[in-house]
């Protein structure tokens, strides 16, 4: 009897947790489907910001102007890196694979690494590990604005054009597809423009002039560099938690019948016993 007890006190425990898990599902589809879109619409900006860099990079500039700051090229003696990952856990080796990526980066770098850390999940790794973090923002939510990513990328433009760092980067997971989610490490300064292809290239008109629309397009490029990052990141976030609860609450199910199978069995055997005892006291009864 104590037997059966434990095993359906179990079973109600299991399945309290497949609730939840469910539950938990549920509401990371939900959240997915918005960060795919806000993710998806915001890669045709991107694809069209890069391609008017192009263009301003192809127009030729007078030999005694100096190059903006964010595209001066030196020698790397510190490298800095913006690491993105979620705020919470429950979403598989997601936060996992992102830290360990950055960690292979680190070791690989062969100079020092500053980090900028946004979400707890990187800045609790980056202080376990005993990193250099430069500053941590958490907190920026599930639908966060342009404005939140001002400081972030006002650090790290001050930081690289004031010398502290001479190359930055930028880790996030790449939101891939559902099942997908990639961790990445992408230079994001100095601003490397892409090059036109002779058939692309267009002798626009600029108003001001090229160098003027270059320096303040480049400031709002590191920014929306960042900014889209953090929507894969999301949009990564939610997916691999709703995979994640998906496989729980299946996990759980199994159990559940496991557990069912497991009880029944025990109350035949309780049964049986019963049964075998009044037979047996009946039989000494008659005799």
């Amino acid at each position: 009897m104590p037997q059966i007890r434990l095993v359906r006190r179990r079973i109600r425990s299991v399945q309290s947790v497949s609730k939840i898990t469910r539950a938990m599902e549920m509401v990371a589809a939900s959240k997915m489907r918005r960060a795919q879109e806000r993710d998806l619409q915001g890669r045709p900006f991107d694809v069209k910001l890069h391609q008017v860099l192009a263009d301003l990079a192809a127009v030729p500039m007078p030999p005694e102007e100096p190059l903006h700051p964010l595209l001066q090229h030196r020698p790397v003696a510190r490298i800095g890196v913006v690491h993105i990952t979620p705020d919470r856990g429950l979403c598989g080796p997601l936060n996992a694979n992102v830290n360990r990526h950055l960690a292979g980066f680190i070791l690989e770098a062969g100079v020092p690494v500053t980090v900028v850390s946004i979400g707890r999940k990187g800045r609790d790794f980056l202080v376990r590990t005993g990193q250099d973090l430069r500053a941590e923002f958490t907190g920026l939510g599930d639908r966060p604005s342009l404005v939140d990513i001002l400081p972030v990328a006002r650090i790290v433009s001050d930081d690289y054009t004031q010398g502290l760092v001479d190359r930055v980067y930028i880790s996030y997971p790449l939101f891939v597809s559902t099942m997908v989610q990639r961790p990445t490490m992408e230079p994001l300064l100095p601003v490397e423009p892409a090059e036109l292809p002779p058939a692309q290239k267009v002798d626009y008109i600029f108003e001001p002039d090229p160098r003027h629309v270059l320096s303040q397009l480049l400031p709002r490029y590191v920014e929306m560099q960042i900014y889209h990052a953090l929507l894969e990141t999301i949009a990564s976030e939610q997916s691999a938690r709703m995979v994640a609860m998906r496989a729980a609450t299946e996990n759980a199910q199994e159990l559940i019948e496991h557990l069912t199978l497991l009880y029944n069995k025990a109350r035949q055997e309780m049964i049986t016993g019963e049964l075998l005892d009044m037979v047996g006291t009946k039989f000494a009864l008659e005799e």
